[in-house]
C-alpha cells in the first residue's frame, strides 16, 4: 500500500522525469534515478520564511525535495498570520524558521527540513558549499547582496577559467503588492545581484531638518513622533513596538496633531502602521505565483528537465495580468562578479574622505550602507575610516574632515572596502581627472 501511495503520488513528475521531451536540456537523461536525487541527495537552502518562503517551502516540498535546509533570523508576529500560513496563533514570540520546519516535516512525509534561527551572516563559507541550490525569499537588499557576494566568493578559477563545479545557482524571487519578480543567477556566469543594483531604489529616508522644520508629506509628520518626540516624551518607559496598538494609536495622534498645524492631509492609521514598521506591502497570490515560478525553476535546475528562465521574469497583476522575461546582462566591471577594480572618478583634489564614503553610499550602482576603507599608502595597508568598530570609529573619526591628497591617496591609489551589503572586501581604483592629477603635481 505504502509504494503504491508513492507511486501515485509522483506520477505526474515521473511523467516529466522518466521520458524525453522537446524543451528538454541536451544533458537531460531520462531515468527514475532522478526523483530520488531529488528527495534522497539534492540539498536546497531556503532563505527566508516569510511570505515568500512559506510559499517556497510548500512547494519544493510538494515536488519532491526531501532535504531542505531554511534559515531566518525572525521570529512570528501577529501580522504575518494572515499570509504566512505555515505559523499558527500559538506560535507567535517562537522563531520562523523552526515553526516552519516543524510545520513541513509534520505534513509532508519524506520532506526534512532542518532550520537555523539566525542571520546569514553567522554561516561561514562550508555552510554555503554544502548545497546544490540556493532560493532566496528575502526582503532586505543588503541581505541579497550579501548573500550574492558569499556564492561568488566560493568559486573556484583555474588558469583564468571558471570551474563550473563550483557554481552554485540561486534563484531569487520578489514581491510587493501586485508586483514581483523572479531570476535565476549562476554565480561568474550571468547577471548577479551587483550588475543589476540599479533596479533597487535607493532606501527613502527623511532628511532630519525637513522633518523637524518644514514637514511637506504625512510620511514627514510620523517620521518626526517616532525619532524626536517619542525618545522625548517616552510615553510608556520603552522602545516603540510596531505591534502594539497602544503605541501606534499614540504615534497616530501625535502625528495627526502635527499634521494640522502645517495643514498636511492623508494621514491615517494604516500609513503610520507602514512608516512605523516599514511595512512592504504583501499579497498572498503574488507571493504564491512568484514562488511557483521560482520552485519551477529550481526543479529544471536539478534535473535538467528543461531550460532555464533567462534570466529575470516580472510580474505585474495590478490590472489583469502581465509578465515578461529579458536576460539581464552581466556587467564587466561588477562590483563583485567581474574581478576587476571599480573606477572611482576624483574630479575634485579637495574631495574630503567623508564625501567619498557619501558617493559609495549614495550612487545608485553602489549603495553601500556603512562603508569602511583601508588602503596602501607608503608601502603600509593603512584603515582610514572603519564606522562599525567603536574603537576604530573613534581613531579615525578625525580622516572624515581631511581630502584624500591628505591622506596620502593619488591618481590609480587602490582602496579596499568593507561594507556590510558583502561578505568579502571590494577593491576600488581611484580615478582622478587631468586637471585633478596636474594641481597636485604643482
Amino acid at each position: 500500500m505504502g509504494s503504491d501511495y508513492a507511486h501515485r503520488k509522483w506520477c505526474h513528475l515521473r511523467k516529466v522525469l522518466e521520458r524525453s521531451g522537446p524543451f528538454c536540456r541536451p544533458d537531460f537523461e531520462p531515468s527514475p534515478n532522478t526523483l530520488q536525487f531529488l528527495s534522497e541527495n539534492c540539498k536546497l537552502l531556503v532563505i527566508g520564511a516569510g511570505g515568500l518562503g512559506c510559499e517556497l517551502l510548500k512547494d519544493l516540498a510538494l515536488m519532491g525535495f526531501g532535504q531542505i535546509h531554511l534559515i531566518d533570523m525572525d521570529t512570528i508576529e501577529l501580522s504575518n498570520l494572515n499570509r504566512q500560513f505555515l505559523f499558527r496563533q500559538k506560535d507567535i514570540g517562537a522563531s520562523k524558521a523552526e515553526i516552519a520546519a516543524k510545520f513541513i516535516n509534520t505534513r509532508i512525509p519524506g520532506c526534512h527540513v532542518i532550520p537555523h534561527f539566525c542571520k546569514i551572516q553567522d554561516k561561514d563559507e562550508a555552510f554555503y558549499r554544502q548545497f546544490h541550490i540556493v532560493i532566496s525569499g528575502l526582503d532586505s537588499i543588503v541581505a541579497r547582496r550579501w548573500i550574492n557576494g558569499m556564492l561568488i566568493s566560493l568559486l573556484n578559477y583555474e588558469d583564468g577559467e571558471l570551474d563550473q563545479s563550483s557554481v552554485i545557482p540561486m534563484i531569487d524571487g520578489g514581491t510587493e503588492g501586485f508586483k514581483g519578480n523572479a531570476r535565476v543567477i549562476l554565480p561568474g556566469l550571468t547577471a548577479c545581484i551587483e550588475c543589476t543594483l540599479d533596479l533597487y531604489p535607493p532606501q527613502v529616508t527623511y532628511p532630519l531638518c525637513t522633518i523637524a522644520n518644514t514637514p511637506r508629506l504625512p510620511e514627514h509628520c510620523i517620521e518626526y513622533v517616532k525619532v524626536m518626540q517619542w525618545p522625548k516624551e517616552n510615553p510608556f518607559d520603552c522602545p516603540i513596538d510596531g505591534d502594539d496598538p497602544q503605541h501606534i494609536n499614540w504615534i497616530y495622534e501625535k502625528s495627526n496633531e502635527r499634521a494640522v498645524q502645517f495643514s498636511i492631509q492623508g494621514l491615517t492609521y494604516r500609513l503610520v502602521q507602514g512608516v512605523v514598521k516599514n511595512i512592504i506591502p504583501a499579497v498572498a497570490s503574488t507571493n504564491a505565483v512568484i514562488a511557483a515560478s521560482c520552485s519551477t525553476e529550481v526543479f529544471k535546475l536539478a534535473t535538467s528537465c528543461c531550460s532555464s528562465l533567462n534570466n529575470y521574469m516580472v510580474l505585474n497583476d495590478l490590472d489583469g495580468i502581465y509578465t515578461y522575461t529579458y536576460e539581464a546582462e552581466k556587467k564587466e566591471d561588477c562590483l563583485a562578479c567581474s574581478q576587476i577594480p571599480r573606477e572611482i572618478q576624483i574630479s575634485n583634489s579637495t574631495l574630503k574622505l567623508k564625501d567619498l564614503l557619501a558617493i559609495l553610499c549614495e550612487r545608485v550602482d553602489l549603495q553601500m550602507k556603512n562603508p569602511g576603507i583601508t588602503a596602501n599608502v607608503n608601502g603600509k595597508n593603512k584603515t582610514l575610516y572603519m564606522q562599525t568598530v567603536a574603537s576604530i570609529e573613534e581613531k579615525t573619526r578625525e580622516n572624515l574632515n581631511r581630502s584624500l591628497v591628505e591622506l596620502g591617496l593619488r591618481n590609480g591609489s587602490e582602496i579596499m572596502v568593507a561594507d556590510s551589503t558583502t561578505p568579502n572586501t571590494v577593491v576600488m581604483k581611484l580615478k582622478f581627472s587631468t586637471s585633478t592629477t596636474d594641481i597636485d603635481m604643482l
